[in-house]
């Protein structure tokens, strides 16, 4: 894993992933065009990461025994036709339709997290796995400041024009640098899907880490959503543009997390982990206190975005040290529950904006980060927490 090629997997991946969140801060302008209401379209982003759970679930354990030179690039060209299709998408069914294929084929970031694990040298794996991670990460956040900056410009369409097409440039690209790797021992596809279960029934920290990832991306996704609604609503009535440059602080914060990597290398991963999840619940505290106070409402952004990626690249990293001949299978455990997680939020954010607008969404978040950071105190102190080595599976 060279220097450039390890940032090819962070590119790719934030690329990938990246495109779950194009519509994110497009949801006001969305709504207006196809005539329905605000909260009824934030259901597009559940709807896309409810596909990325499913695509994760059924496709990335196939980077455990297929050739995945072949598979990444081909996932990723069939993202750049369900991305063409909401760019011409008719109605709010129609889109919805074309975002869940996206979702469902957009998961080559997550299956070059373990490949970037795979080639990495032992004594570097935490810091090469967290660049790819973190890579995808901000690619959820650079979504949104392209999209709004297009979307200004040219319409809510043009941006799933050009993402269609930069997904299939790097489909290209990934084609060409992917390096190849000896075969593996072929397993039957719903064995494939049975180890999976399996993993995460004999894995007692992959069960915690589920958990914690879920919350992690339940919040995350949560106050994103929120975010939207709040900056398109009085007092603000920020056009689409100008929501996407709050990404910016949101840029900071995650790369403040960049070297969580190296303190999962040095044996700091646990006590880091805590104090990331602390960090989540005060900065879900100031946004709660920031509702009409920009300031506030920008460092509980930077706060939330450093504190929530570094959670998670410890959180993936530990995973993926569990089992070197499983690590897309874990993957797959991983995240396809952080995505349920996410979608659970977008949806929690709607709901409870319906409810008591940003007030009750900064409740439920704050309580919400509170209870991880209790969970975190009970478990410190057993293995839970700790990598073990799974036994080999089949």
């Amino acid at each position: 894993m060279s220097r450039g090629l390890v940032f090819l997997f962070a590119a790719a991946g934030g690329t990938a992933v990246g495109n779950l969140y194009w519509a994110q801060p497009l949801l006001a302008d969305i709504a207006g065009d196809l005539g329905v209401a605000d909260h009824t379209a934030a259901w597009l982003v559940t709807a896309t990461q409810l596909g990325y759970a499913l695509g994760i679930f059924l496709l990335v354990p196939l980077g455990d025994v297929r050739n995945r030179r072949r598979l990444i690039p081909l996932l990723m060209a069939v993202s750049a036709v369900g991305l063409a299709g909401c760019a011409v998408a008719p109605g709010l069914h129609t889109l919805t339709a074309a975002l869940v294929v996206v979702g469902l084929t957009t998961v080559s970031g997550q299956l070059l997290a373990p490949l970037a694990g795979d080639l990495a040298a032992p004594d570097r794996r935490g810091r090469t796995v967290a660049t790819v991670v973190s890579g995808v990460l901000t690619g959820v956040l650079a979504a949104r400041i392209v999209g709004g900056l297009i979307a200004q410009l040219v319409g809510w369409r043009a941006v799933f024009v050009v993402a269609a097409v930069a997904t299939l440039a790097l489909a290209a690209v990934m084609w060409r640098v992917l390096p190849e790797l000896p075969a593996r021992p072929p397993i039957g596809y719903g064995r494939l899907l049975g180890s999976v279960v399996r993993l995460v029934r004999q894995e007692r920290t992959l069960q915690v880490s589920m958990v914690f990832g879920a919350t992690g991306f339940a919040i995350f996704s949560m106050f994103w959503t929120a975010l939207t609604l709040l900056l398109s609503a009085a007092p603000y009535s920020y056009s689409p543009g100008v929501i996407g440059l709050f990404g910016i602080a949101g840029l900071v914060g995650a790369m403040a997390a960049q070297n969580a990597g190296r303190l999962h290398d040095r044996g700091w991963s646990v006590p880091a982990f805590g104090l990331a999840w602390t960090g989540v619940a005060v900065s879900w505290a100031v946004a709660g206190a920031g509702a009409t106070v920009l300031p506030l409402l920008l460092l509980a952004i930077v706060l939330l975005d450093a504190a929530v990626q570094t959670q998670m690249v410890l959180n993936q990293t530990r995973v993926l040290a569990l089992a070197p001949d499983a690590r897309s299978r874990l993957n797959t455990a991983f995240v396809s529950m952080n995505f349920i997680g996410g979608a659970i939020g977008s949806w929690a954010a709607g709901e409870l904006w319906g409810v008591g607008g940003w007030t009750a969404v900064a409740i439920a978040g704050t309580a919400v980060s509170a209870l991880a950071v209790v969970l975190w105190a009970v478990l410190r102190r057993g293995t839970t927490l700790i990598p073990a080595t799974a036994a080999p599976v089949g």
